[in-house]
């Protein structure tokens, strides 16, 4: 997502922030509320480091290839773009995982400047999404070949690859919600077809191909 709750302030475009470590700070939350979620709330079960790499390898690496896909679109059309974690809203998501819900808020990209039209703008925040559903099929791919029987099958890698799938797909379909702050505000004020498009080949990612691959 490219917008959050509170606007950044200037510090964030004149370098004072390091926005890599702010997407490294965004990263370590979001896998260990994905990993409480995932574990049910119950951190102290033998199995939650296993949950933990899982979730930084799965939904923490979604996030984080999500928000550096519209950096780097924006930067490319002249734009400034900066990573700023949700330093609040990363605390509620851990609380809420608690409870066995995972709540995804990070943080976001801001940019400005640049010559941004309607259609690159829209560009930019396609490029999350479309990001989420290229891992979602790296996923997919590694797991029909651990099932093919080409190599060794060990559960822990098949779990990964299941969880991989899942999160990014469901994240790439979320962020296409055509309100804000969401990615698919801007794509859909920009090409309605385009985030149709996208949006069905989400829901055939989400609802249609486990049924059929797995």
């Amino acid at each position: 997502m490219n917008r959050m709750f509170t606007v950044p302030g200037e510090d964030l475009f004149d370098g004072r922030i390091n926005d890599n470590l702010e997407l490294l700070k965004a990263w370590a939350g979001t896998s260990l509320a994905f990993a409480i979620a995932f574990a049910g709330g119950q951190i102290f079960r033998a199995e939650f480091l296993t949950f933990l790499l899982i979730a930084g390898v799965t939904g923490g690496v979604g996030f984080v290839v999500h928000e550096l896909a519209h950096r780097v679109v924006a930067r490319q059309y002249g734009a400034q773009a900066f990573f700023k974690s949700n330093d609040g809203m990363l605390l509620i998501s851990i609380l809420v995982a608690f409870s066995g819900w995972f709540l995804a808020a990070p943080g976001a990209v801001w940019h400005r400047g640049g010559s941004l039209t309607a259609r690159r703008s829209g560009l930019i925040a396609l490029a999350g999404p479309a990001s989420n559903f290229g891992l979602a099929t790296l996923f997919a791919l590694a797991l029909l070949v651990l099932q093919s029987g080409a190599v060794p099958v060990d559960g822990f890698w098949v779990l990964l690859c299941l969880v991989g799938y899942n999160i990014n797909s469901w994240l790439g379909l979320f962020n296409l919600i055509p309100v804000a702050p969401f990615d698919g505000e801007k794509i859909w004020r920009w090409n309605k077809a385009v985030l149709g498009v996208t949006a069905a080949i989400g829901v055939v990612m989400v609802f249609v191909l486990p049924g059929i691959l797995f």
